[in-house]
């Protein structure tokens, strides 16, 4: 289900249990739900890796320099959002479920940081960990090759 429908149908008795995602990871408590298990913390401890949140990708039969300057443009995004925090959380609050400034600044830094701007050995070893752990228990059919754009 849609992860800004999981409290209402935990709160309703529709479902024993959620998934929370997002902002959820911060407002959990505040609306009443204890949590179960850490899958960031549980990641960490059995990998030794960070849980891979997310990325972007590019299709391959683009050509290797325009694959550079997209993976360039995305970055000084980043770096001007972190260089500009302040007004990147102000922005953001019309967007904030149930979240005050100093809440939505703690959830853009849990997304935003240093691992947005490039993935490093650590961030890259962490999906490809990722991606082979979910081939082997059989979630997705075909392994996995990736190619990190540089």
């Amino acid at each position: 289900m849609p992860f800004d429908q999981i409290f209402d149908a935990v709160h309703s008795g529709q479902v024993d249990l959620g998934l929370v995602i997002h902002e959820g990871q911060l407002t959990y408590e505040k609306s009443g739900f204890e949590k179960v298990v850490d899958l960031g913390k549980w990641w960490k401890a059995q990998t030794g890796l960070p849980l891979p949140l997310g990325g972007n990708v590019v299709h391959k039969d683009i050509p290797k320099r325009i694959r550079h300057d997209l993976s360039e443009i995305i970055r000084q995004s980043i770096d001007y959002g972190l260089a500009h925090r302040d007004q990147a959380v102000q922005h953001s609050l019309p967007y904030a479920r149930d979240m005050d400034a100093k809440l939505a600044g703690k959830f853009i830094g849990m997304y935003v940081n240093e691992f947005t701007r490039d993935y490093g050995e650590v961030g890259r070893a962490a999906v490809r960990r990722f991606l082979a752990e979910a081939h082997d228990k059989g979630y997705i059919d075909i392994p996995i090759e990736l190619e990190f754009v540089e």
